[in-house]
């Protein structure tokens, strides 16, 4: 009778967590993917050039991967549970400002404050999945989780699209409250339980504030090229990194435990996989989203059409991707998922005003499936090589790799802007050459992607650690 009771108990408390997890796992994208779509009439009621432009993306990332590392470690010592639900709420209530933003200024500086919110989401949300499920079904699990993710992204552009057609870009954030506010609500009541493996560990702020510092030089150099201070800036940047692995030695309770990156093949690679990958795709959207719209003359609503046959493939082969990886080597499906990545990424580069919608829609799909196969059994590729401890700070380093390749993606896209374009608005006069810096831009993540499978396939076998 007392095992029954155990084995109910757990029961629900792992279907509280995945339902929490998916929850969260769907809001940032979701809310993310429908502001791409969006852009161009913020830019315009704000007179935005592109540069500026691309900081609405860029901030809310920045402070993202400023520190999800942090967080993963802060909720391994004060509960994974308690960091969660103060990140929906974080998120949700910039989502809230957002929408009654003035300016460009206080847009780009409350999305900042969103950031913050996202990465106590992703910094906790793979650990609590981990925490509650066994390994044999961590793929599957992972799998839906990040088809969420991907649903989020699927219906981003659709309804972001719709709504700032009919109603004005504001309402996305309005609608994203009432998403996060549904959320708040059932981690608040439904999810039980805490996790806190490393609790009585102290926080390293030291290692934290070096890390933090150096990813904004980095990512502020960036968006200063060609410049002396880009080049400055990010060079900087490199040293406060080395720094911090040199800290991260020295420290007796690491917020990064940097063994980890140097002892454990499987771990490394498989976040170096994820790096490249992210790198590679993550400015896809935002690209073809100006494209769409300035090149092939579509309104926000039929743009969003076209974008989310990308995300509608990752949803739909995700889960399919983690429970395969529950059986076959992780390396296997996720180095396979690579290559048709690239496939995918090579096939953008020729784009032009005159390339028909369905062949658009035939790329992306391409990318998705690819995208599907690498996400979920990279991220049970990672997730099962560290201890339970450091779970949360193998989940903040899932996100982070995330993060940091959806910011060199973002940054190199600015980057190209500031060759090509200048900071001006993108307008008829500047297509020509917006179609040069985009074209570039796919070459670039079309070879970072090869690169990225022998990654994907030096890391080692996960099976061979269990």
């Amino acid at each position: 009778m007392i095992t029954r009771e155990l084995t109910s108990d757990q029961a629900a408390s792992r279907r509280a967590a995945l339902i929490a997890a998916a929850l969260a796992a769907f809001l940032t994208p979701f809310m993310d993917s429908a502001t791409n779509v969006a852009l161009p009439a913020i830019s315009r009621e704000f007179a935005m050039d592109a540069i500026l432009l691309s900081w609405v993306r860029t901030a809310y990332l920045l402070a993202a991967a400023m520190f999800l590392v942090p967080f993963g470690k802060i909720a391994d010592i004060h509960g994974r549970k308690r960091i969660f639900g103060y990140g929906i709420a974080i998120f949700t209530l910039a989502a809230l400002l957002i929408g009654f933003s003035t300016s460009a200024p206080m847009l780009i500086a409350v999305r900042v404050f969103q950031g913050l919110g996202s990465a106590m989401i992703f910094g906790t949300s793979m650990a609590i999945l981990t925490s509650v499920f066994p390994l044999g079904e961590r793929g599957r699990i992972l799998g839906i989780s990040v088809a969420s993710t991907y649903l989020g992204l699927s219906l981003g552009p659709t309804i972001g699209g719709l709504l700032t057609h009919q109603i004005g870009w504001r309402s996305i954030f309005f609608l994203t409250v009432g998403l996060g506010l549904i959320a708040l609500t059932f981690v608040r009541w439904q999810l039980k339980g805490e996790w806190a493996e490393a609790k009585g560990e102290t926080f390293d702020l030291v290692g934290s504030g070096i890390y933090g510092l150096a990813l904004v030089a980095l990512m502020y150099g960036f968006s200063r090229l060609p410049g002396l201070l880009g080049g400055g800036l990010i060079l900087a940047g490199m040293v406060g990194l080395v720094i911090f692995g040199l800290w991260e030695l020295r420290t007796t309770t690491p917020v990064l435990k940097v063994q980890l990156l140097a002892r454990n093949r499987p771990f490394a690679f498989s976040n170096l996989a994820a790096l490249i990958h992210y790198s590679a795709t993550s400015a896809v959207a935002f690209l073809l989203s100006l494209f769409l719209q300035h090149i092939q003359g579509l309104n926000p609503q039929q743009a969003g059409l076209v974008l989310i046959a990308q995300p509608v493939m990752m949803a739909l082969f995700s889960p399919m991707a983690g429970w395969l990886s529950d059986r076959i080597e992780p390396r296997i499906v996720a180095s396979i998922g690579m290559t048709f990545t690239s496939a995918g990424l090579g096939l953008l580069i020729p784009l032009g005003p005159a390339s028909p919608l369905w062949t658009i829609v035939a790329r992306l799909m391409l990318l998705g499936f690819g995208f599907a196969l690498f996400s979920s059994p990279n991220t049970n590729a990672i997730m099962s090589s560290v201890e339970k401890r450091f779970y949360g700070v193998a989940s903040g380093m899932v996100g982070t790799m995330r993060l940091i390749g959806q910011m060199f993606s973002q940054g190199l896209a600015t980057l190209l802007f500031a060759l090509y374009i200048g900071r001006v608005e993108i307008k008829p006069e500047s297509y020509p050459l917006f179609l040069v810096s985009m074209k570039t831009a796919f070459i670039i993540f079309a070879i970072l992607c090869v690169i990225g499978i022998f990654a994907s396939l030096v890391r080692g076998n996960i099976r061979d650690r269990r």
